[in-house]
């Protein structure tokens, strides 16, 4: 990843078209921070949300606790009005899309707008907020259990 590729920042703007959470299979890797939020804004006790919303995945030699989709790939929390956890969402979701992937290189950032309108809009993060994003990402401490409730 270039060190200067978004030295000037970048700007971004989430336009909630929900893109990112539809019709694509994925992964939603959530942090016990994460199962903490999504429990308090779905009112449910921690225990309730992994069981009707998350699935545990094996990725390599790890197994990952991922929010569910339904059928057609949308994320199991999304719904007709959008996100139902949108202030409560997980630090994946918050971090789009200052994900290493998407700023691997400027081509890449480029790629992305394709997809997502809020790309090259709204307002200039930083590169120090990007880099703050791109390690709470790295650094997310992942459930690796249906049963991590506590």
């Amino acid at each position: 990843m270039s060190e200067f590729f978004f030295e000037s920042g970048l700007r971004f703007g989430c336009r909630r078209c929900s893109r990112c959470c539809r019709h694509e299979p994925g992964y939603v890797f959530l942090t016990r921070d994460d199962l903490q939020r999504l429990a308090a804004g779905l009112g449910l006790p921690a225990s309730e949300v992994l069981a009707r919303y998350c699935r545990l995945v094996g990725i390599g030699a790890f197994q990952r606790v991922s929010l569910r989709e339904s059928p057609g790939y949308d994320c199991i929390l999304w719904g007709q009005d959008g996100c139902r956890v949108y202030e409560h969402r997980p630090l994946q979701c918050c971090s789009f899309p200052f994900w290493a992937a998407n700023l691997e290189s400027p081509e890449a950032w480029e790629r992305l707008k394709a997809d997502c309108p809020g790309v090259d809009s709204g307002g200039l993060h930083p590169a120090g907020e990007i880099r703050d994003w791109l390690e709470r990402g790295r650094c997310g401490r992942y459930l690796a259990a249906l049963t991590e409730a506590g």
